[in-house]
């Protein structure tokens, strides 16, 4: 049985922490500025103090749980699904996180054509592209110490520009913007939520290489709780100030866009090395036989060729759209540790329980249907759709379980 062990090779809460800000920072800065446009100053910081706190009261559960386990959300999965059933759920969040890869790729890309612009350089976007793709592999293919040591560097640099964005803004000669467009306050919560909440989600990627369960809360809490709402706050306070609809847009009023496509290069290349170090844990499920550094590079060549293409558009919703699947399936391993793991993660376990639990596939579908309808606004429980799915697969998960072990 798989017991929590002193003797691996582990991190600290804080720098956990730190790794999980510079996955956050990307989503942050491209949804903030749409929040900041629609909310008075004070709504603004209720709504990001409400959203922070849930958030991390999901994460200190799902973290924990990778702690627990030392195991990664794809390993979790299978004493819930099923050892072959699981593989259903890989294949859903390969896809899903080789996609964000790709996207955030092809933003580096012309972030950075956009800025080399400026100074009369006009280099092709996919050769941008496949260079930043390198640097994603780069701070993912020799392991987590690595990408560690990218997230000390890079984050505290980015919030560093960050405050010089705040500073020109507030001091700013725009005139600052009286009627703003309003948000329904649940909405606005749920877009706070919803930014981030697949990471919350797999959160056991990094709870697996945590100290021990009191790193793992303080993990969970310094980000969430404290680091994620100050960072939306900052990235939506420019769009609250001018009006505009994003960060770049607003600094560009403020004459300050230099520092805001820095900010937006660092980002990029912090948040994709983690989503890269995800998907090579994801995908080495999927293809045991292969070493992880082989994987991490065949995901960088593929990122740099779909990456280049301007399928964008169509390939964001698409993401959104598998977005909704994966908040269902925390609810359930989370209902699945307290039901059943809360001593650890037995293997013996999984070649003798069902290879394909079909009534987990039940309440895992029935829980990304409310999410996906709570989204269309057909009914609602929470008014935080994700939140909604996660609630609901876990209570199905854990009568359905029941009753099945029940009729044995």
């Amino acid at each position: 049985m798989r017991k929590t062990s002193e003797n691996l090779n582990t991190a600290s809460g804080l720098r956990i922490a730190m790794i999980l800000l510079g996955i956050a920072v990307t989503p942050v800065l491209l949804s903030s500025s749409s929040l900041g446009n629609q909310l008075s100053g004070s709504e603004l910081i209720q709504v990001v103090s409400i959203g922070g706190l849930i958030l991390a009261i999901l994460a200190a559960i799902t973290i924990s749980v990778g702690e627990k386990a030392r195991l990664p959300t794809y390993g979790i999965v299978k004493y819930a699904f099923g050892e072959k059933g699981a593989i259903a759920i890989n294949i859903l969040m390969a896809i899903s996180l080789f996609g964000w890869i790709t996207v955030t790729a092809n933003m580096f890309g012309h972030s950075v054509h956009d800025l080399l612009a400026q100074y009369g350089f006009n280099l092709p976007v996919p050769l941008l592209v496949a260079f930043g793709c390198v640097i994603f592999v780069a701070s993912t293919a020799f392991g987590f110490e690595v990408l560690g040591k990218v997230a000390q560097f890079a984050v505290p640099i980015i919030a560093l520009v960050l405050c010089y964005i705040l500073y020109v803004a507030v001091n700013g000669k725009v005139p600052v913007v009286e009627h703003l467009s309003s948000m329904n306050m649940g909405v606005a919560i749920s877009s706070v939520v919803g930014t981030i909440i697949v990471l919350v989600a797999t959160l056991p990627d990094f709870g697996s290489f945590v100290h021990n369960r009191k790193h793992a809360i303080i993990a969970a809490l310094l980000t969430f709780l404290i680091a994620y709402p100050l960072l939306y706050w900052a990235g939506a306070t420019p769009s609250a100030l001018s009006g505009q609809s994003s960060l770049l847009g607003a600094m560009a009023l403020f004459g300050a866009v230099l520092p805001a496509a820095i900010l937006l290069i660092f980002a990029t290349v912090t948040g994709n090395a983690g989503n890269m170090f995800q998907g090579t844990l994801v995908v080495s499920t999927l293809l045991a036989r292969f070493p992880k550094w082989q994987i991490t590079v065949a995901l960088g060549v593929l990122a740099a060729i779909v990456g280049s293409m301007d399928i964008m558009a169509w390939f964001i919703p698409f993401l959104l759209f598998l977005g909704v699947a994966t908040p269902p399936v925390a609810g359930i391993y989370i209902a699945d540790f307290f039901i059943y793991r809360r001593n650890g993660y037995d293997e013996t376990l999984l070649a003798k329980e069902s290879q394909i639990k079909v009534t987990t596939f039940v309440a895992w579908i029935i829980g990304s249907l409310v999410g996906f309808m709570t989204i269309k606004g057909m009914f609602t429980l929470t008014t935080i759709p994700s939140v909604d799915s996660i609630l609901v697969a876990c209570v199905c998960y854990a009568v359905l379980s029941k009753l099945t072990s029940a009729n044995k």
